[in-house]
């Protein structure tokens, strides 16, 4: 066992156990949070939550996508926008803070819980968004669901490199995001016997709603394996300064060092403008198919149930591929496929064209997040403050999907969503620049040695 074995131990602990099963379960704890949160990102993010908001939202009378939210007239395509982004900049300015209070307390545990429960508890409360409730309610709700996601995804990969050294995190973390595709298809599978069967008499709205309750109670419940089998941290200060300065000061310091490091820096580049057009794809495809293409829902949660399968084979082929060719030649690769996914987005008008988009989604998906946590892990300097670097990178993340969203939101506003798809293209081709720049000056370094 390796319950309060501090994790400073599990390194040298494992050098001379290889093999051992306390260490196999903390990387499997570990894992599972995957399981718990990733129903959130899947289930109500990507499938039934912006179908059944579409649905909710549509004046049928007047045939009209606009909706009052606190007096504000907007189009309800982007609202869903415009909520995520909110979300997402809300958790990029507070997790600086939070990130300095669990690294100098060593209690980043308690922020791990607090996320997972406002998530999941969120989640459950949309189980009374019903079709005449207020337009306000649920996206309140949905806002704080997805702070809830994604706050505490700082908390959860800072763990990655403290439970596994340099040789197996890509490896643990493409057994993270597979763990999280099986867990949320299998509720995703559920969600979609509920809705297409309507058994147990749910019918009409119900068996969404159901769905929605599910996904809190999976969340959390789950979770409770990776809360009772992570060890506990151990304070990065002695000394305890204002936990609102401090925050920002580590964030400094983070980005002093990351100037110093040039693969790093060039790499967190490349991830601001990748990861802004991943993520954008990621949380707006249900939008699309559904307004765009007219897709019943039916489709589009079999659509996302086979996108998640396909990508936990990419995700474990990447890791695969990344031990072969090096992180930076995958992620390159990956990034490419994702323009011809931008692409021929913009030129989808059918549903089997969308069919075979979402595929080659499928296989980019996985493998460029788990491969991008990974490639980080990496690549950081050896410290104990691994929170306010993963904080860091949450921060870049975060900023990176907030301009994402409100840029699709936007010029879907103004325009069309298929003209939104074009700027999510320019973003691919900024990382991509930006990776070949890392790339180089890596091989660089390596023959100067």
């Amino acid at each position: 066992m390796l319950t309060g074995i501090p994790f400073h131990c599990i390194h040298i602990f494992k050098a001379f156990c290889p093999m051992n099963k306390g260490y196999k379960k903390v990387i499997n704890g570990w894992a599972m949070y995957d399981w718990a949160n990733s129903v959130y990102n899947l289930v109500i993010t990507t499938t039934f939550f912006p179908v059944y908001f579409l649905a909710q939202t549509h004046n049928k009378e007047t045939n009209s996508d606009i909706v009052n939210f606190f007096g504000w007239q907007v189009k309800n395509s982007s609202l869903y926008d415009y909520a995520v982004a909110f979300a997402f900049l809300l958790v990029a300015i507070s997790t600086p803070i939070l990130s300095s209070i669990a690294d100098s307390r060593g209690n980043k545990m308690r922020f791990l819980k607090f996320f997972c429960y406002l998530g999941g508890l969120s989640c459950s409360a949309l189980f009374f968004f019903k079709m005449d409730a207020a337009v306000e309610y649920g996206v309140i709700c949905f806002i704080l669901a997805t702070i809830g996601w994604c706050g505490g995804l700082v908390f959860y990969n800072s763990y990655l490199p403290e439970i596994a050294p340099v040789e197996d995190r890509d490896r643990v973390s493409a057994r993270g995001f597979s763990l999280g595709y099986v867990g949320s298809v299998i509720l995703q599978i559920i969600g979609f016997v509920l809705v297409a069967f309507e058994p147990f008499g749910l019918k009409g709205e119900w068996p969404v709603l159901v769905t929605f309750l599910l996904v809190g109670i999976w969340w959390i419940g789950f979770a409770q394996i990776t809360f009772r089998t992570l060890p506990p941290s151990a304070p990065a200060e002695e000394q305890q300064g204002s936990i609102f300065r401090d925050g920002f000061i580590e964030l400094k310091k983070v980005y002093a060092q990351v100037r110093q490091l040039p693969v790093l820096k060039r790499y967190l580049r490349a991830f601001f403008f990748y990861s802004m057009g991943v993520q954008t794809v990621m949380l707006a495809a249900t939008i699309f198919g559904s307004k765009l293409l007219n897709l019943p829902s039916t489709n589009l949660i079999i659509v996302i149930v086979v996108i998640q399968v396909v990508a936990i084979l990419g995700a474990w082929g990447m890791a695969r591929l990344s031990g072969i060719f090096g992180n930076f030649k995958v992620l390159i690769a990956t990034v490419i496929l994702w323009i011809i996914v931008c692409i021929a987005a913009y030129f989808t008008y059918t549903e089997n064209q969308f069919y075979g988009l979402a595929v080659l989604v499928g296989l980019v998906m996985g493998g460029i997040q788990s491969l991008s946590r990974s490639t980080y892990a990496k690549l950081i300097p050896e410290t104990r403050d691994t929170t306010s670097f993963f904080s860091y990178y949450d921060v870049t993340e975060k900023i990176g999907i907030v301009l994402g969203m409100f840029s699709f939101g936007l010029i879907d506003q103004m325009y069309s969503m298929r003209h939104s798809v074009l700027i999510l293209t320019a973003y691919f081709a900024v990382g991509l620049l930006f990776l070949f720049a890392a790339l180089l000056k890596q091989s660089k370094l390596a023959k100067d040695k």
